[in-house]
């Protein structure tokens, strides 16, 4: 069975501690349980799983388990728990359909039409959001405001058009922010141009309705007003907020009622372009908030609890020199990573102080827009042109270097999916293909 811990955010200094007593007592050659990737950013929200014995070199041959043939190219990172894997995708007659597919053949399940109306824009479309799973329903968004609820035979649970209700979403690059779920509740942030107002809305994710519906006011303009950031939570005196990053500020909203509890800028300075978006979604880890300005603006670390205006006062560090346009942060074994993918380096700080302890040119020229991976000891990232570089989280030092374009390399040909690490595998989404890669074979 695999690990039902995935919502819980654990402690995983405990996990490690009550591991290390359980060897102590005998019983070292117990297997760790698998882990699943239930959301974007995985089952700690930070990028990081505690799988282990994962390849660091394959290649479109090598150590494949499978390769699933997608309908359509999209930038949806694919969602494991257990033997099911979820996707969304745009098909050829330019429908929005979310697939599961069988994690130990690849083979295709079922496949749901949720919306039609695909769209693309530079390098975006509208199957740009990851769905969501607590391990029996799957939650799936797409750039069309539509929002769907599933069980796992593929039944619909409850349908809603976002965009339809609440406005146009008026985004430059179409909406790409992917739903959270955490503690039985699912929220989605809209981030978006006037006329109507950007939002955060928290829904029962049991009958698609409303526990609350927040307005988020900003005085930023234009394109700076629109954000493909996902929400985080964080708990600060046993209550939990959600972190929402964008309109060039970063707020705490009350989970309980969507209240607006603090806010803080400073993620856009003039030096830079002043009317520009917003990417990177918040990390939250060991009392800090991490949030990134749009296009390398500074990268800024904000102490958890705070109340009112925390601009100054709530700011712990901040770095101008390294920051990032697109790729969210990576939080892994005690490391703060941070990856420009404009500029091809990792750099590695230290979470409290913001020392960099060590940067890593990537030895590749392609661009990276997909998130950093940690699992295993090591880092995955993935560039627009399909080329995964894998690092030693310890150093930096690149351990492999892999080619898995397929020959398309127009704006439709890129890749901008996160590598998921589940269940002993990697799963890699290229534009045609979703790639299932291990060190042995599935049982």
């Amino acid at each position: 069975m695999g690990s039902r811990r995935a919502l819980l955010l654990p402690n995983r200094k405990g996990i490690l501690s009550t591991m290390a007593a359980i060897c102590l007592f005998g019983v070292a050659t117990m297997p760790l349980p698998a882990e699943n990737w239930p959301q974007w950013r995985g089952p700690f929200l930070n990028g990081s799983t505690t799988e282990t014995n994962l390849p660091d070199t394959f290649s479109k041959t090598e150590n494949v388990l499978w390769a699933a043939p997608l309908p359509g190219p999209g930038h949806a990172t694919p969602i494991i728990w257990e033997d099911a894997v979820f996707i969304n995708s745009p098909d050829a007659d330019g429908n929005l359909v979310l697939l599961c597919l069988d994690r130990q053949t690849g083979k295709v399940r079922w496949q749901k039409q949720v919306a039609a109306g695909n769209k693309t824009n530079g390098r975006n479309n509208m199957s740009s959001c990851s769905p969501v799973t607590d391990g029996k329903t799957v939650w799936t968004m797409f750039g069309t405001g539509d929002l769907a609820a599933y069980d796992f035979s593929g039944k619909e649970l409850w349908t809603r058009h976002l965009a339809k209700e609440y406005g146009r979403f008026v985004i430059n690059w179409l909406y790409g922010c992917s739903p959270l779920l955490y503690q039985d509740r699912l929220y989605v942030e809209v981030l978006r141009r006037g006329p109507d107002d950007s939002f955060v809305l928290c829904v029962d994710p049991k009958t698609g309705s409303n526990i609350w519906q927040h307005v988020r006011p900003t005085d930023a303009s234009g394109e700076s007003q629109e954000a493909y950031s996902t929400p985080m939570p964080c708990s600060c005196g046993g209550k939990t907020q959600i972190v929402v990053v964008g309109g060039d500020y970063v707020t705490g909203e009350d989970a309980d009622t969507g209240e607006e509890l603090w806010r803080g800028g400073g993620l856009r300075n003039f030096r830079h372009l002043s009317d520009s978006r917003l990417v990177p979604s918040p990390v939250i880890a060991d009392g800090m908030i991490y949030v990134c300005g749009a296009k390398g603006n500074p990268f800024l670390a904000f102490h958890q609890c705070g109340s009112g205006d925390i601009t100054s006062n709530g700011l712990a560090w901040s770095s101008k020199e390294y920051s990032t346009d697109c790729v969210t942060p990576l939080f892994y074994q005690d490391k703060l990573l941070m990856l420009n993918g404009d500029r091809q380096l990792m750099v590695c700080f230290d979470p409290t102080s913001g020392e960099v302890k060590w940067k890593q040119p990537l030895g590749v020229s392609d661009i990276f827009r997909a998130s950093p991976t940690g699992a295993d000891g090591k880092i995955y990232c993935f560039s627009e042109r399909a080329t995964v570089v894998v690092l030693s989280a310890t150093d930096g030092k690149v351990l492999s270097t892999i080619a898995m374009n397929e020959g398309d390399q127009s704006d439709e040909g890129l890749s901008h999916s996160t590598i998921a690490a589940a269940q002993g595998c990697l799963f890699v989404r290229t534009p045609n293909h979703l790639y299932c890669i291990g060190k042995h074979s599935l049982r």
